[in-house]
């Protein structure tokens, strides 16, 4: 059976303790995406969607759904990220919209949980924008690319 660190030894949900942890640096990439119709994306692209710039704004979504990580997950340690990015990429042959999130720390746990959150937040911006067109997107896709920094080392999915 595989130790899960989030649990104590009589089952109990706790957060980890990080303290005796070394500070390193530490990456994360998360990747997504917004499937939409042809016509959404059109609305998406061109920029007549009646909320404004749907992309720049998931973008800063993201960035501060990044910044929130630990206040929405609830075992997830407050971490000094040192940089949130996100590209959104419209796609045309989903057709949607590719969301990737780039989140760095120099701390003694893992980022990860805050490139989802910004990929997750992201997405739902995107819907949020553009509902009024269409109420059928989809966002999925959501996962971890890549990972770097601390005792697991490096992950980089296939």
């Amino acid at each position: 059976m595989v130790d899960l660190t989030h649990f104590d030894e009589s089952g109990q949900a706790h957060m980890v303790d990080v303290s005796a942890k070394p500070v390193t640096s530490r990456t994360a990439i998360a990747r997504g995406h917004v499937k939409m119709t042809a016509a959404t994306y059109a609305v998406m692209t061109d920029g007549s969607a009646k909320k404004g710039d749907v992309l720049g704004v998931a973008r800063l979504a993201g960035i501060m759904g990044a910044k929130q990580t630990s206040n929405l997950i609830p075992l997830c340690h407050p971490l000094p990220i040192t940089k949130v990015a996100l590209e959104l990429t419209p796609d045309a042959s989903l057709p949607g919209v590719v969301i990737e999130a780039t989140v760095k720390t120099t701390g003694q746990t893992g980022i990860e949980m805050e490139a989802l959150t910004a990929v997750s937040v992201a997405g739902l911006t995107v819907y949020d924008m553009l509902k009024a067109v269409e109420k059928t997107m989809e966002i999925s896709g959501i996962r971890l690319l890549m990972k770097e920094g601390g005792k697991s080392g490096t992950f980089e999915a296939e």
